[in-house]
Order: C-alpha cells, then structure tokens, then sequence
C-alpha cells in the first residue's frame, strides 16, 4: 500500500527504530527491494532521485512502475514513493503531481533564509496534497580525492529555528556523515544527533548511511536517527555480482540474465540493513 511517511516515522521514532530508505534506480531495484522487505514484512521508503527520475523516464513512469509492482507482486507492506534531493519546488511538485507520497526539498546549499523560503512553499504545496516532506539543513560532507570529508556540522538553534518556521515533517541535519561511500575519517558527531533528538519533536533523517557499518548505524539510531538513506551500498554490491558474473559466462548478451546477476548481492544487503533494528 502507498502512503505518505507521516505515520511510519512517528511509529518507528517512538520505538527507537529506524526505518530504511533505499533508492531506487531502475524497474529491477525496484522489484528487489519490495520483493525482500514484503518477505521480512517491514515497511519501506522507495527513494529516487532526479537523475533517477530522469533515467527512468519521469515521475509519471516511476510512479507507474512501483504502484504496477505493488499491485502485481502483491505487496502487504506500507510502501513510501519518496522525491530524494528533489532540488526546486518545481521539481517536488511535479513528483506530487504525479503521485510521490513523499518529497525530499534540498536547498541546504541556499542561505539559511532562503532554505526556509523554498522549503515552506514545497511543505505548503505538499501537505495540501496529504503529501510529507523532508528537509536538509547545512552541508552535508563529500570525499575529496584524499577521502577528506570536507562538509560541516549543523547549529542545533539553526535546526530548532527552521522546522519552526518551515513546518516541515522530517529533517536531514549535517552531523559528518557523506553522500556516498563512507572511506575516509569517521567524524559522525553522535552527541549532536542525540542533542537534536532531544531538541526538535520531528524525525532526524540520516543522509550517507553508505559505507558505514552496522554497529555504527545502530549508535546513531540510539541517538536518534529515525530514517537511514542507503544507495551506495546497493549499487557496489549489485555492480560486484554483475562483474563476477560476466567474468564467468562471457558469452551471455540477455541484459535480463545480466542484470539479475546482481540480484543476490542486494537482497543479502538489504537484510543486513534491516538487520540494525534487531
């Protein structure tokens, strides 16, 4: 069933959980992932981004294909359709328009102001449509070619200050984790996510839970992290069956064959996502 996020973030808020995220990045990924987390009977957030998006053929298609998929596989799970990094309000409503239960508005690389103006109009537009929102507030690390995170930390009074005035149903503080795989220096500020938490009544999203192990995942869910972002972790380990696979049946050209080769490898990393709940 789609829903918004709404619910399935204050339940798992409550019980100290955190709910997964994994993107979405073609009709496969798609199947995979409603297929294992149907079988382990949990709820689960479909992120796509706008290059995604785009890949697939537009908000229409994606909506098209996960709603289709629900129906056809039988899908009993609460299932989220979730805008990731939607960068303008044209784009976040275009995704509702469209059908998307969830919209990510990203515009941390704005000033604070300017975050909250975009921000507010896509929350405004959003929940006139029944439709939750997500946000990003200061800037979220990358890895330089040294594997340097060169992000910064978020102001808690920053945080406090803008889901006031933005009204917004979940939030992505910078706390040193990166977009992308984790391989530099670890420098996730724990006492920051717990000082947020303790703070601001709505759930913390972790942006790049890539990378990161399961022990590390389990402490920022402890110090309140309600939702986890994966994507890199999915595509290393699909890309790593898909290799192994051509490398012993190099004779195979059905793109089906190989591009379920991969299949294994995600379902297994999907399990062990889940697994930070237990």
């Amino acid at each position: 069933m789609l829903v918004n996020s709404k619910e399935i973030l204050k339940e798992f808020k409550r019980n100290n959980k955190a709910v997964i995220h994994f993107n979405i990045n073609n009709l496969e990924w798609t199947k995979w992932i409603l297929e294992e987390c149907n079988r382990l009977n949990v709820p689960v957030i479909l992120g796509c981004s706008e290059s995604a998006v785009k890949y697939m053929g537009g908000f229409d298609v994606v909506y098209s294909i996960v709603t289709s998929l629900i129906k056809d596989l039988d899908i009993k799970i609460d299932v989220v359709l979730h805008l990731d990094h939607g960068h303008s309000v044209e784009s976040c409503t275009k995704a509702i328009d469209a059908g998307f239960t969830s919209v990510m508005i990203d515009a941390s690389c704005e000033d604070f102001n300017q975050n909250v103006l975009i921000t507010k109009e896509v929350v405004n537009y959003a929940h006139s449509k029944n439709v939750t929102v997500e946000a990003e507030i200061g800037i979220m690390g990358q890895l330089n070619h040294d594997n340097v995170n060169f992000g910064s930390t978020t102001n808690v009074s920053d945080v406090l200050e803008f889901v006031k005035q933005t009204g917004v149903d979940s939030i992505a503080p910078a706390v040193g984790t990166v977009h992308g795989m984790y391989r530099g220096d670890l420098k996730i500020d724990y006492d920051l996510i717990h000082e947020i938490s303790m703070k601001v009544d709505i759930p913390l999203v972790l942006h790049g839970g890539s990378g990161l192990s399961n022990e590390i995942l389990k402490k920022c869910v402890k110090n309140g992290i309600t939702k986890i972002n994966i994507n890199s972790d999915l595509q290393d380990k699909w890309s790593l069956g898909v290799r192994e696979y051509l490398a012993n049946n190099n004779e195979v050209i059905d793109p089906r064959k190989i591009i379920s080769s991969g299949m294994d490898k995600i379902k297994s990393e999907i399990d062990l996502k889940l697994n930070i709940n237990d």
